[in-house]
């Protein structure tokens, strides 16, 4: 390497071979030594004997066939099956939906965090990790990785497949008296993942669904307001995107979450979209690092300019504000600083992205038009209660966020008016069945707005206590305009004469 006979990174993942298994050779003595004697013979100078020590600083060189990880060859060889045999290490290739079993690096550091006290043997009153128990030699490594698979079995869903709750210790989601009480049995999975606290770590807290015209009560995926000319293609494609960087692509209507294939087969999106979609989609499956061909996540992918800056900062936007940062290994969200320490953020990005005055703004108000951040936009958008799904109003003059599932049941009139304001009506009530006055002497005709034009909810209006806006007003301050139709008492008279 010295003498540039073979590449740097090449040379490194041979010495980091030979480490482990054993130790490095010597080609003088024909043996292997420890990497502190290696150092000391002068088979490599300071620098790389502080890559092979310190093991937080190997070199990834290895690629998992199955999981598409970059890995150490340490690594790589402890997921290995050994021929009982020969003693020959045997490397496991699944097939796509196959059975793989291994135990991962955050299971090790579960297990490593968890004290048992020992009261004989080796370990005879002391008290060690568990970890260390499983790896001695009174446990078989086939029946070590028996009594981890027990543990394994312990899963919730996340946003790919399935993720162990040691994952979610080791990524301090849950803490260690809730791990413990779900390997007693105190503590179900079900219930865990009712909590809210986790619940946004698997699933998110929700990304924006939808468009919703108030005025028709219409619900309409991205792609149906991009055709009908009520978004912009710059707009709808940003939103479209972040659905596919924050876990799916949604359907509003049918409430379903649709990979970016599955959406363009059912028609959701259209083929031309593909590969803009599919791009975004791997910020949460995981890009691919062109030197190596291992897997990295969205923010190491801006990093190596896998993407471009912008683009990945929008997509980085929408997941921190759609619950967290995703790790593509693992299938869920992280929390901030777990993020740091897993480097799929830095503290200038957090920055970046969280500052609301100076920080990005990726995003467009189709109404106003002005730039924005995500979760900005996010907080423009209604909450349909049923679903959980938020949606963008297409336009702004309607006054107010309407839920086109609930449409609260305010007094209203149907059929035809004419003449002018003081004119004959006709109609009936759509509203309760005890009809209550819908609008003062000022009523005008904005949608879903009260009269003065001061709010879009009648207990929010600011002159309500001058009785002269929105019917929910006090009954002392009720004022009846001069349509006779509009009087409780006309409605009494009417109803006991027909009753005659």
């Amino acid at each position: 390497m010295n003498q540039g006979l073979i590449v740097k990174s090449h040379g490194i993942r041979l010495l980091e071979a030979q480490i482990a298994t054993g130790g490095i050779i010597d080609p003088v003595h024909s043996h292997r030594v420890p990497v502190e004697v290696a150092y000391k013979r002068g088979y490599f100078n300071q620098e790389m004997n502080q890559i092979l020590s310190d093991p937080s600083d190997d070199t990834k060189g290895f690629f998992d066939p199955n999981t598409h990880e970059n890995l150490t060859y340490m690594q790589l060889l402890e997921r290995c099956v050994q021929d009982p045999e020969t003693g020959l290490y045997m490397l496991q290739v699944v097939k796509e939906g196959g059975k793989y079993f291994y135990i991962d690096e955050s299971t090790k550091q579960a297990l490593r965090s968890k004290p048992l006290q020992v009261k004989v043997g080796k370990f005879k009153d002391q008290t060690v990790s568990v970890w260390e128990v499983l790896c001695s030699h009174y446990i078989s490594e086939q029946k070590r990785k028996e009594l981890v698979m027990q543990g394994e079995a312990l899963k919730v869903k996340g946003l790919r497949g399935e993720v162990s709750v040691s994952e979610l210790f080791n990524s301090e989601i849950i803490d260690k008296k809730t791990l413990d009480q779900l390997q007693d049995g105190s503590l179900t999975l079900a219930s865990l993942t009712k909590r809210d606290t986790i619940q946004r770590y698997l699933d998110g807290t929700g990304c924006i669904a939808g468009v919703l015209l108030p005025l028709r009560k219409e619900m309409m995926s991205i792609y149906q307001a991009l055709k009908k000319g009520l978004l912009t293609e710059q707009c709808a494609l940003g939103l479209l995107e972040a659905q596919a960087a924050t876990g799916f692509l949604l359907d509003p209507r049918n409430n379903q979450k649709l990979s970016v294939d599955e959406a363009i087969s059912s028609g959701l999106v259209g083929s031309e979209l593909r590969e803009q979609l599919l791009s975004a989609e791997k910020a949460v499956t995981g890009y691919t690092d062109p030197q190596t061909g291992g897997k990295i996540s969205l923010f190491q992918a801006v990093r190596q300019k896998v993407i471009v800056r912008d683009h990945g900062i929008r997509l980085l936007e929408a997941q921190l504000a759609t619950g967290g940062i995703i790790d593509p290994w693992h299938g869920h969200r992280l929390p901030v600083e777990v993020a740091y320490k897993r480097g799929h953020l830095d503290e200038d990005m957090f920055l970046l992205l969280s500052d609301p005055d100076h920080g990005s703004k990726g995003f467009i108000d189709p109404n106003t038009h002005e730039k924005i951040s995500y979760s900005q936009l996010l907080q423009r958008c209604l909450i349909v209660r049923d679903h959980g799904i938020r949606l963008l109003e297409a336009q702004i003059a309607t006054g107010g966020i309407i839920d086109p599932v609930h449409m609260p049941q305010t007094p209203r009139r149907n059929g035809s008016r004419s003449g002018n304001r003081n004119g004959s009506r006709s109609g009936s009530w759509s509203g309760p069945s005890s009809p209550t006055p819908s609008r003062c002497r000022q009523a005008a005709s904005t949608a879903g707005r009260c009269p003065c034009g001061s709010s879009s909810s009648p207990s929010l209006c600011r002159r309500r206590s001058e009785g002269s806006c929105w019917a929910r007003c006090g009954p002392g301050a009720w004022r009846w305009p001069s349509w006779p139709r509009s009087s409780p008492a006309w409605w009494r008279r009417r109803r006991s004469a027909a009753a005659a």
